[in-house]
This record gives structure tokens, C-alpha cells and sequence, in this order.
């Protein structure tokens, strides 16, 4: 099986203690990879989406990223609806100018990534702590039959790169994250995909409009 984590591949920028195995599928030879972004809604500094873009370059395939939009988030209200929207727009921007194509589903997000998944080499996802989103990915990867590949890139120590076990003071982990602070701030050098995607076609969310999206989920003001 080829490695998930491969230095020559990653040029040494993604620190192996960031890559997680979902499941055990082997990479598949497909249409593209798939970025499933959830949690890290950015182009920029944005390690999960480095990781995919050097696998798809890689496989010599497309990278195409899914956001799934979840029609009724816990305590989020059409404030956090709309503010979101409209930080998704600058993301779908930034994607556009890599010539990456985004595609934003009206689903929940864990159904939408299994769908799109069928034709994916294997699938990348970015990490989130809450509960929902830890039932997402497990879902997710007990349905597909592609590699999930978990990149955590949301903070500045991985979870369990700073204790292996749970920390009951902020004096008893201080230490373990500082000690590995350095190891983990250093730079990287943004990867641009060698193929382009934006001509693919996919039934897509418009992002533009906000009103029509949260009117039709039925996204109350509170």
C-alpha cells in the first residue's frame, strides 16, 4: 500500500504527526482527489488543502473541493449563516484563481462527501473537535471505499502530538506544548495544482445568493 505521508511528496512541509488514517482503503484510480473542508474554511495557510493539492499532483488528477453546507448546525443562527456565506465566497475565490473548483452542497455534509466520494482517488479532510463533526467523519469513513485522510491544521500542536492522555490543568500540558512548539510552527510553501478542475461539472450551492440559501433552509434570525 502506498504511504499516506511521504516526504518526497510533501517536500517535508506537512509533519507526519498531522496525518491521520480514517480507514484502510487503498488509492483508487479515479476521476480526481477530493478535499472535504469542513472545519478549515481558507486557502491560505491551510495545511489540509496542501496536502491534497501535492496528492493530486502526485496522481496527476484534479482536485476538487466539496463544502458541505448542513441545513440545521447546532445553536447557529441566519447571523452565522450569512457571515459564513459570505467568508465561503472568498474561499471559492481563492480556489478559482488556483483553478481548483469548489463545489458547496445543500446536504449534510457527511452525505454529500460520500456521494462525491465515489469518484475520488481518496478524500482529504480537514480536523474539527466538535461532536457532530467527529460523527461526520466517522461516518464518512466507514461508507467510502477511498482512503479518508484526516490533516490537522487548526492548531498549532496536533492533540495527540501534545499528550497521549487527558490533561486535567493547564499546568500539566503547558509544559508538553511548549516543549513542542517549535517543531511545529515552521512555514511552508503553498503548492499550486498542476491540473485545472474548473471545468468539471457538479450541481453546486450559488454562493452569491445568501437570502435565497437561508430562506430556503429555513434559517431563523434567534
Amino acid at each position: 500500500m502506498k504511504s499516506f505521508y511521504d516526504s518526497k511528496e510533501t517536500g517535508k512541509q506537512i509533519l507526519e504527526e498531522r496525518v491521520k488514517r480514517l480507514n484502510n482503503w487503498d488509492i483508487r484510480d479515479k476521476r480526481y482527489v477530493l478535499y472535504w473542508m469542513e472545519s478549515s474554511q481558507r486557502v491560505k495557510q491551510n495545511l489540509a488543502l496542501e496536502y491534497a493539492i501535492l496528492k493530486a499532483n502526485n496522481l496527476n488528477k484534479p482536485l476538487v473541493v466539496f463544502f458541505g453546507l448542513a441545513p440545521a448546525f447546532p445553536e447557529a443562527n441566519l447571523r452565522h449563516y450569512s457571515f459564513m456565506l459570505e467568508g465561503l465566497q472568498e474561499v471559492n475565490e481563492g480556489l478559482q484563481n488556483i483553478g481548483v473548483k469548489m463545489i458547496v452542497g445543500g446536504r449534510s455534509p457527511e452525505k454529500g462527501a460520500v456521494e462525491l466520494s465515489k469518484d475520488a482517488c481518496l478524500t482529504v479532510v480537514d480536523k474539527g473537535y466538535l461532536r457532530i463533526l467527529r460523527e461526520w467523519y466517522s461516518f464518512v469513513a466507514e461508507n467510502v471505499k477511498c482512503p479518508l485522510i484526516q490533516v490537522e491544521d487548526n492548531i498549532v500542536v496536533p492533540v495527540e502530538a501534545a499528550s497521549w492522555k487527558e490533561e486535567y490543568s493547564a499546568r500539566t500540558i503547558r509544559a508538553k506544548i511548549v516543549n513542542k512548539r517549535s517543531r511545529f510552527l515552521s512555514k511552508f510553501a503553498e503548492t499550486k495544482p498542476n491540473k485545472v478542475s474548473l471545468t468539471l461539472e457538479f450541481d453546486s450551492l450559488d454562493l452569491k445568493d445568501v437570502y435565497g440559501i437561508t430562506s430556503a433552509f429555513r434559517i431563523m434570525a434567534r
